[in-house]
């Protein structure tokens, strides 16, 4: 019998910020920020993360799809 050790947890390796605003009607804008980790693979990028987290965002807020960005940060995620 032969055993498979289970894998290691992967920690986040990046925390990230997002602001973004959208028009919802004469001229009011509605701004949401949230914020989250990123674990970021072999070969990953900057514009990867970003995307992906824009993707998350858009699937979580669909109201807020397309919404402009006024902040992104996307920091190591240690001290």
């Amino acid at each position: 019998m032969t055993t498979t050790p289970s894998p290691v947890p992967v920690e986040p390796t990046h925390a990230w910020l997002i602001t973004v605003q959208r028009p919802v009607e004469r001229g009011v804008l509605a701004t949401f920020t949230t914020e989250g980790t990123y674990t970021a693979g072999p070969g990953a990028t900057r514009e990867g993360a970003y995307r992906e987290i824009r993707a998350l965002l858009d699937q979580q807020r669909p109201e807020l799809a397309g919404a402009n960005v006024l902040f992104f940060s996307l920091e190591p995620n240690r001290l």
